[in-house]
């Protein structure tokens, strides 16, 4: 037999596919995760996973290149996968490292390169900048935005092959290039990161939810963490939103999903060992309780179902306990990271994942990426299980590393202060409650708040559509500690609740898609109480660009009266006195309980209207309204 040898390249913009040629004129390909990598890492190892029909029968050996080192190979069950084990050294340079591999007696021999490149002297400047409390962050599902190029609606080689408008459960069209496009829409308003629902590819059929197929337009069911969508616009296109994101001041957070997967995925239907997913005897699914992890007295087989049961039938566990699945995503976000420079990670479904593993993520990001930014989706009832997974003040016995997460009890405290009567604890004061519960965080202001999202009722329709009780959420979003996420459309008033199911909080962004006669986008295509709302967000979000006491500043909080509550947010330079009147009638505090923080100040501009209030016996605070007022002599 004719021997044949292909060095096979990995190229910037595209999946690594090395194909062995062989005389017969068939290919087999061979595939190497992650599909590149760089030198100047901090941690030395790497571990690549090889993957190509019976390749655990081939030995593979290293050609000698200064600096890097094979220190093992790893052959599972699964004679289709081989680990390799390298370890880069300081000062290695950037190139392509050569491999040999030589089938079993009789086989063939053939070659494979890998390359290093060097990593972006950019990182924790223009790219990987991390977000903080300064930012304004938009959630967008990229499907359901704008399409900016119907061209790659559907993709002939996938399993999904419909794109339609008229179904909520089908694919829409939405992609990078729609956002890139409005991204100075994004801007007027104040948003200055944009996180979206998973971009990684997502190659299966439809599947059954509660009584109805859909498909997995939101993006959480991976089939190649490796591949972006390529209805979204790939890897390029999403290169090319990032590259435009960054050019404009703008930063990009990038969804991640550690604890699962979608059941196409390419390692699930040819998995690469016995213990790779989480497997029970018969279907088991998760138990959704996060009071196991804080309960002293909880049962260890209900958290072993927490962490290892599945979330439905076609989306696998992941078994974070096997060392090779957890090198897998950890070198995945790594890559992610250096690849695309994003600036930041959600962590979806966090509370469900092996404790130990999460903490490694994250140790790992922040050791490469020292001004990256991590936080978790812990959906949480309490402080108590929110602060859990992340830096705390708790003597509990795991000790998380997140920097911090997304705090679902601020959440349901804004909206129960807006549309419960005022009472001892309810109402307001369960915003008064659940701040005074932040001493359970090592650094509450690390935390996401928000109003809602891709899996809850949209805001406007929380509030009953009551403008006034739309604009204090907006502003209590916006002047609260930590770092404030708004989904996309509630700046102007999009609308619904999860009846029957999440498609209804997930419509379309209006005049995001060919064929749209309004256009959202504008405000001649807006409503008058629709630029309303626009306009309230647009004042409160520019202003606190700049504004200091929002961005590092402490906060102090007064015991609510008669439905009013009162905090300041200050530092040594600004002095922000923001007033909630969740009332039905006018009140005129007694502004002598505020001098610990007024003392000074004789009057504050409202910085929704740029009106002077002073603060003298003629201050009153209308019914419904929350004022946010900046200091001044």
């Amino acid at each position: 037999m004719k021997r044949s040898v292909v060095l096979f390249r990995i190229l910037m913009i595209c999946t690594i596919s090395q194909f062995i040629t062989v005389s017969s004129g068939s290919a087999q390909q061979l595939n190497v995760y992650p599909l590149n990598w760089y030198v100047g890492m901090k941690d030395p190892k790497l571990q690549l996973m090889i993957h190509r029909d019976r390749i655990g029968e081939a030995t593979i050996s290293l050609r000698p290149y200064s600096g890097v080192k094979l220190t093992n190979r790893f052959k599972p069950v699964n004679l289709n996968y081989q680990f390799i084990d390298l370890e880069i050294a300081p000062g290695t340079k950037a190139g392509e490292i050569i491999f040999d591999v030589k089938e079993p007696a009789g086989g063939r021999s053939y070659v494979f390169t890998y390359e290093l490149r060097l990593r972006s002297k950019e990182n924790g400047r223009s790219r990987v900048q991390g977000v903080n409390a300064s930012d304004l962050i938009c959630l967008i599902m990229p499907d359901r935005f704008s399409n900016g190029d119907t061209t790659n609606d559907v993709i002939s080689t996938y399993r999904d092959q419909v794109a339609d408008r008229k179904n909520k459960y089908s694919r829409h069209g939405g992609d990078f290039k729609g956002i890139t496009e409005h991204l100075d829409y994004l801007r007027s308003w104040g948003v200055t990161s944009i996180w979206m629902t998973p971009v990684i590819e997502n190659d299966m059929p439809l599947e059954v939810e509660g009584d109805h197929s859909m498909s997995g337009y939101h993006g959480y069911w991976f089939t190649d963490h490796y591949a972006i969508d390529k209805r979204l616009g790939g890897m390029k296109g999403y290169q090319d939103l990032i590259t435009a994101a960054h050019g404009k001041g703008m930063k990009i957070i990038q969804d991640a999903v550690y604890n699962h997967v979608g059941i196409e995925h390419w390692f699930v239907r040819d998995e690469p060992m016995k213990d790779w997913l989480n497997h029970w005897p018969k279907y088991q699914g998760a138990n959704h309780r996060e009071e196991l992890f804080t309960d002293p007295y909880a049962s260890a087989k209900e958290k072993e179902i927490m962490i290892g049961g599945w979330f439905t039938p076609h989306l696998p566990d992941l078994n974070l306990k096997n060392p090779y699945v957890s090198r897998f995503l950890i070198q995945h976000a790594l890559w992610s990271t250096e690849f695309y420079g994003i600036d930041g990670w959600r962590v979806d479904t966090y509370k469900y994942c092996y404790e130990p593993f999460l903490n490694a993520a994250n140790t790992a990001l922040e050791r490469e990426f020292p001004s990256i930014t991590v936080f978790g989706e812990a959906w949480s009832n309490s402080t108590l299980a929110s602060s859990y997974f992340t830096r705390n003040n708790l003597k509990a016995p795991f000790q998380h590393n997140l920097q911090g997460v997304c705090d679902f009890p601020i959440t349901f405290a804004m909206q129960d202060a807006v549309n419960q009567d005022f009472g001892w604890t309810s109402g307001i004061a369960k915003l008064y409650m659940a701040l005074s519960a932040d001493i359970l965080y090592q650094d509450p202001k690390r935390n996401c708040i928000f109003l809602d999202n891709h899996d809850m009722d949209r805001i406007f329709s929380v509030v009953g559509e009551d403008m006034s009780k739309y604009k204090i959420v907006m502003g209590l979003l916006l002047t609260l500690r930590g770092i404030p996420q708004l989904y996309y459309g509630t700046e102007v008033l999009m609308k619904n609740r999860k009846d029957p199911n999440d498609a209804m909080v997930r419509f379309d962004f209006p005049g995001g898609f060919p064929g749209d006669t309004i256009s959202k986008f504008s405000a001649m295509g807006r409503s008058a109480q629709e630029n309303d709302a626009f306009d309230h967000v647009r004042a409160i979000a520019n202003w606190r660009k700049t504004a200091s006491a929002i961005h590092q500043g402490k906060t102090m909080q007064f015991i609510p009266q008669d439905g009013v509550y009162v905090y300041f947010r200050y530092n040594d330079t600004q002095t922000v006195m923001c007033v909630v009147n969740t009332s039905e009638k006018d009140n005129s505090p007694d502004l002598s309980r505020f001098t610990e923080r007024t003392t000074g100040f004789t009057k504050g501009r409202n910085v929704t209207n740029g009106r002077i209030i002073t603060l003298d016996s003629q201050f009153v605070v209308p019914a419904k309204t929350m004022l946010i007022l900046d200091l001044g002599k």
